[in-house]
């Protein structure tokens, strides 16, 4: 299947040198391996359930979203045990420390992802049994 994608060149540029640096044979397949590990990432929220001890980390630019942000996480006060924040630039990184259901911090992270000045949104489940 073909298909089109509006991407940033400067995006396109780091990609392209990644997949080269890696011995990748070509775009397609670096395209393909990354559409693999997001599916895989998902899918591992996904299947989480229970309580869960989660640390969710992400970039943003400060100016463009923070009143948002303040807000989301005050939603989510019942599972955000604490935060940290830096300053890299025009560019944050907040890391949220949660515990509580699973579905309470899948619906946390893909309430962030749907902020447009959001770049990446990671979790880490620490725990997830025996809490």
């Amino acid at each position: 299947m073909r298909t089109s994608f509006n991407i940033p060149d400067e995006l396109v540029a780091e990609f392209d040198r990644v997949w080269q640096d890696e011995g990748i044979e070509n775009r397609s397949r670096a395209v393909r391996e990354a559409m693999q590990e997001f599916i895989e990432s998902h899918s591992r929220l996904e299947e989480t359930t229970g309580e869960v001890v989660a640390l969710v980390g992400f970039d943003y630019r400060h100016h463009d979203v923070i009143r948002a942000l303040h807000g989301t996480q005050h939603e989510f006060q019942d599972i955000i045990l604490n935060t940290s924040h830096t300053h890299q630039g025009e560019w944050c990184l907040e890391s949220l420390f949660c515990r509580g259901p699973a579905e309470r911090v899948r619906e946390l992270t893909y309430e962030l992802r749907d902020f447009d000045s959001v770049r990446r949104v990671k979790v880490m489940v620490i725990r997830d049994s025996g809490l």
